[in-house]
């Protein structure tokens, strides 16, 4: 399945190791972060990788290209000087983009079933997946209730009762979902999430392992001990 890889933010928190390179290109141990993402694809039999890029991203182009000497094929859709959001990057990106494709976060790493999450999707005929974790406020604040098979409520900042799962940073959409984004205007995944929860179109796939993060100091001290086991 095309896998979306969102890496255009700014990611200030991280400052000031990214005022000169992307959030993608930190090394971890000598490797650019994204390098272990997209080994990470290819160990799950995903070759089609569309990165989505902003602040500094002729670096990823130069030391990535097409993708050929990493045994991928990459395409790119950039932002341009206004940035467009999590979701408005997509929706900027969809003339590359097939009629169900992946999303993740250009700064998780994620070490579960990908094949298994998209049978999963592949029984329903639903517009998206999103993966949840039952952290219950391990690694981060928990922010998605699920019930059965579907995410029933989803909330970035307000805490609910029975909130005990977090959104994993993968999901899975068809090529429909993207009308529910406008064109050229700042929109986020979470704005798309609701949507389809109101719509009761959003699967919830549930990963057994934890999630790995480099948007924090303390996430990329974490995954960098990690990385050592890879």
């Amino acid at each position: 399945m095309q896998t979306v890889i969102l890496c255009g933010g700014m990611a200030t928190r991280l400052y000031p190791i990214t005022k000169k390179i992307p959030k993608s290109m930190i090394l971890v141990n000598r490797k650019p972060f994204l390098e272990y993402q997209i080994e990470l694809l290819k160990r799950n039999g995903i070759y089609d990788i569309v990165l989505c890029v902003g602040n500094r991203s002729t670096q990823i182009k130069k030391y990535f290209g097409n993708g050929n000497k990493f045994g991928v094929t990459l395409s790119y859709s950039a932002d341009g000087k206004k940035l467009l959001g999590t979701a408005g990057a997509i929706k900027n990106a969809e003339e590359l983009l097939e009629n169900v494709f992946m999303v993740m976060y250009g700064d998780s790493y994620l070490p579960f079933d990908f094949q298994k999450a998209i049978k999963f999707f592949n029984k329903y005929n639903k517009k998206g997946l999103m993966t949840v974790y039952k952290n219950s406020g391990k690694y981060d604040k928990s922010n998605v209730v699920v019930s059965g098979d579907y995410v029933k409520i989803y909330s970035k900042t307000e805490k609910k009762k029975n909130m005990s799962y977090i959104d994993y940073g993968a999901s899975i959409l068809r090529k429909d979902c993207l009308k529910l984004i406008p064109k050229e205007k700042i929109f986020d995944m979470s704005d798309v999430f609701q949507k389809l929860i109101t719509q009761k179109e959003l699967l919830a796939f549930d990963s057994k392992k934890r999630f790995y993060e480099i948007g924090s100091f303390a996430g990329l001290e974490e995954f960098k001990k990690y990385s050592k086991k890879l």
